[in-house]
């Protein structure tokens, strides 16, 4: 199956409420239409996280997330880099799911620039949760045989690519403070 056939099988599992599992900047991410409760809560149990922490989300294009963030668009600015991702948290709206922010004031957003993943948000237009590919407490998955091992029964893709140069997942800022949330 070519690239871009598996770009669209991966597509339209997101579209009719599946869970993938595809590369990023730094390690593999297990995600789903972020507006989708049914497939969040599904990838909460397949990590056993809690969903009082939130959830990050990639995006390709802030208009994405336009309705869930209490900053203007013009004023947003999210930087990021392969080699150093980074995932800002922003003021969230009343509109953001509470399912994303979990127990906290803001939402956790990365305007992702690995290709992969990139052209994920952009084929269905819309923010995917992002969530490193591991169970809560142990490594993520930073090559497709432990990916494959661990999570091939559990999600309902595996999106085909490698992980970008960064060796952990994205550092987390804060947008006003610049504060880090947590390093990378």
């Amino acid at each position: 199956m070519a690239k871009s056939q598996k770009l669209r099988r991966a597509s339209r599992i997101l579209e009719s409420g599946g869970v993938i599992a595809y590369p990023t900047e730094g390690v593999f991410g297990l995600g789903c239409l972020a507006d989708h409760l049914p497939a969040v809560s599904r990838i909460l149990a397949i990590k056993s996280r809690d969903p009082a922490m939130g959830l990050v989300v990639i995006i390709s294009d802030p208009v994405q997330i336009a309705s869930w963030v209490d900053i203007p668009l013009a004023d947003l600015s999210l930087p990021s880099s392969d080699e150093k991702p980074t995932t800002w948290v922003v003021p969230a709206s009343d509109e953001a799911p509470w399912w994303i922010c979990g127990e906290h004031p803001g939402i956790a957003i990365r305007q992702t620039t690995h290709p992969v993943a990139r052209a994920l948000c952009e084929s269905v237009d819309a923010a995917l949760v992002s969530t490193s590919a591991n169970i809560s407490g142990h490594p993520p998955a930073r090559n497709r045989f432990v990916l494959r091992r661990v999570f091939g029964s559990l999600v309902d893709c595996i999106v085909p690519g490698d992980c970008g140069p960064a060796v952990n997942p994205s550092e987390i800022r804060h947008i006003t403070s610049g504060k880090i949330l947590r390093p990378a």
